[in-house]
Formats: structure tokens, C-alpha cells, sequence
């Protein structure tokens, strides 16, 4: 394939994959109380490990919070953990760099106070 093909190729393939990228995106972590935690004992946590995270190559521009739900049928989780990150690339630099981070100490922490089983990640598209 000669260089002028490629080139056009490459620049489609950025086009189609550029969208992707500039999206917002957020991982939800479906988390149930362990006995004897409180929202407290979360918080101080959920401050530590973002602090922790905001240090971390693509952790700079992270946003997190806890999600408590008002109303909800029993048996559904006690609260959420939302980590929102400005784009898909950034939570992928910062998730790479995850492992061997001061994080996964914090997260053995987290796994004494509750148990967050399930997680997703969302695309977030704000429509004007």
C-alpha cells in the first residue's frame, strides 16, 4: 500500500476513533456497608484515595462522589462510588497506571468497611 493511501487511512480511522475519546466517562461502583461502617468511615476513605489518586498520571482532572440513594426497594446497594474522568483516554492512563499504586493499599482498606462488587462504566453525553 503506497504512503498517500495509508496517510488517508490513518486520518479516517482518527476521525471515527476521535469522538470516542472526547467523551466524559464515568465507573460506578456498587458498594453495600459492611456491619459496624459508617457513612463517616466512607468519606474519610473516599478523601484519602482521591487524594491519593489525584497525584497519579491521568488522575489530575478526576472527580469523585458517593451516591446515597433516598429512595430505594431493599436489597439494592447502601450507597455508590463515582469516579468521573473528562474523557476515555485519561481513565485509560489513569487505570494503567493503577496497578502498584498507593490506590490498591487504600482499596484493601475500602474492602474492610463495604463490599463494591459490580462496577460499570458509563459514557456521559450532556445534551445542550
Amino acid at each position: 500500500m503506497n504512503t498517500k493511501v495509508r496517510l488517508m487511512l490513518v486520518f479516517m480511522l482518527m476521525v471515527v476513533a476521535a469522538p470516542a475519546y472526547s467523551a466524559e466517562v464515568v465507573q460506578i461502583y456498587d458498594c453495600e456497608m459492611l456491619e459496624g461502617t459508617t457513612d463517616e468511615a466512607i468519606k474519610a476513605l473516599a478523601a484519602e484515595w482521591f487524594k491519593a489518586a489525584k497525584k497519579m498520571k491521568g488522575g489530575e482532572r478526576l472527580e469523585i462522589y458517593i451516591r446515597y440513594p433516598i429512595v430505594a426497594q431493599i436489597g439494592e446497594n447502601d450507597f455508590t462510588f463515582v469516579i468521573r474522568a473528562p474523557s476515555l483516554e485519561e481513565w485509560g492512563v489513569f487505570t494503567s497506571a493503577y496497578g502498584g499504586s498507593a490506590l490498591e493499599e487504600i482499596d484493601d482498606k475500602l474492602d474492610e468497611l463495604c463490599d463494591c462488587p459490580g462496577s460499570t462504566l458509563w459514557e456521559i453525553e450532556k445534551l445542550q
